[in-house]
């Protein structure tokens, strides 16, 4: 048996964190420095886009509104990272490793969502669609952070 408010409600979790990855990409690429990375998080901004609007076409077939605007936890930490960065600075590595947590935070959201019972096959096949998203993301963040490690 399926639960349309387990449905709803895991729907709209994921599509306000999707939201909150959007808006810390577009903040990401705003205060990196280097082009090829500006150009990276622009770009990931816009393939996350792409699935909390495939997330949101499912909301409104249940009857509720899609989401935009992300979770308050996503507005407070971008809020504490503005204050990090005012007191000791921002630098590229830096960014990159903030974009990597919340990479992190994101994949495990979708992963604990994939885990749920009774969920309806459309519900699972939009949250299957956007991990794939997102766990390219991850890896993506993730292989970039190494890197700079790597060479620092």
């Amino acid at each position: 048996m399926f639960d349309a408010d387990k449905n709803l409600v895991t729907l709209k979790t994921l599509a306000d964190t999707l939201s909150d990855s959007i808006n810390g990409y577009r903040d990401a690429a705003e205060h990196v420095q280097a082009s090829e990375y500006r150009e990276l998080f622009t770009s990931m901004a816009s393939d996350r886009e792409a699935a909390l609007n495939s997330l949101n076409a499912l909301i409104e077939e249940h009857g509720a509104e899609g989401e935009t605007g992300g979770t308050t936890l996503g507005h407070l930490h971008q809020s504490w990272l503005d204050f990090k960065a005012r007191v000791t600075g921002r630098d590229d590595k830096a960014i990159i490793n903030e974009v990597e947590r919340g990479e992190d935070y994101l994949k495990g959201k979708f992963e604990d969502a994939m885990k749920l019972e009774n969920l309806d096959a459309s519900t699972r096949t939009a949250i299957d669609e956007a991990y794939s998203s997102v766990r390219q993301g991850h890896d993506r963040v993730s292989a970039l952070k190494h890197q700079l490690e790597a060479t620092a």
